[in-house]
């Protein structure tokens, strides 16, 4: 029987039938006692250098209207998508952020909370948003349409963004995986495949921290405008 090449991402594995694989999201939970250590660790060090960093970036986008303590909401969202997408690259465990019904479940509530924030509160500030400093009066019209356009596809562009690089990197490693009984008869072909492997690997490490910042500090900026 012909298998699908998207097989991998579907929820399947169950005990006593029920689904276990979203229960892999909260896998990174296991870490977290890690960091209540009385004497601190290396991974320690470095996590707590990597929030600082990220509490600096992201006031610096919050601009001095930013409320105190919002650039928590922002980092618990960045570890949070970063701990799924390299938990997915360990073998069988199910990757949860390669799912729009992860992904949007993230971006659509952040979004919905800043336009009802803003519309409430600030009115007269989010129609200013919706026309460009130094637009045309003849163009005002459209510019409102298109930048209303552009704020009701920003949580569908947040979720696919993550999702489709999330899928991409995984079918690229189960399309070299597949690969691997062909390449058996020779040594230099199996080699390369390893090699490919490990580079892709590393590559997708880094697309999945990269991801997960660029969704906090997209984000980040959205929460901005608000402000």
């Amino acid at each position: 029987m012909m298998t699908n090449l998207f097989s991998s991402f579907d929820p399947i594995s169950s005990v006593f039938n029920f689904s276990l694989n979203w229960m892999s999201t909260f896998i990174s939970i296991l870490l977290i006692p890690l960091m209540y250590w009385s004497l601190p660790n290396r991974f320690t060090i470095v996590w707590f250098n990597l929030m600082n960093i990220l509490h600096d970036q992201f006031k610096t986008l919050l601009l001095p209207n930013g409320k105190l303590g919002s650039t928590i909401i922002f980092i618990s969202l960045f570890s949070f998508i970063m701990f799924n997408n390299l938990m997915g690259l360990f073998p069988y465990i199910f990757t949860s952020s390669s799912h729009l019904a992860f992904t949007l479940s993230l971006a659509l509530p952040l979004w919905l909370s800043f336009m009802l924030y803003g519309w409430l509160t600030q009115t007269n500030h989010m129609f200013i948003h919706l026309v460009p400093q130094g637009t045309p009066p003849i163009l005002m019209p459209f510019m409102v349409c298109i930048e209303s356009i552009s704020n009701f596809i920003r949580p569908g562009t947040l979720a696919i963004r993550l999702t489709a690089n999330m899928i991409a990197g995984h079918l690229l490693l189960t399309l070299l995986g597949n690969t691997g009984p062909l390449t058996m008869n020779s040594l230099i072909l199996f080699q390369v495949l390893i090699f490919s492997q490990l580079l892709l690997l590393s590559l997708e490490m880094a697309v999945s921290i990269i991801q997960s910042y660029v969704f906090s500090v997209l984000s980040t900026l959205y929460s901005s405008e608000v402000n």
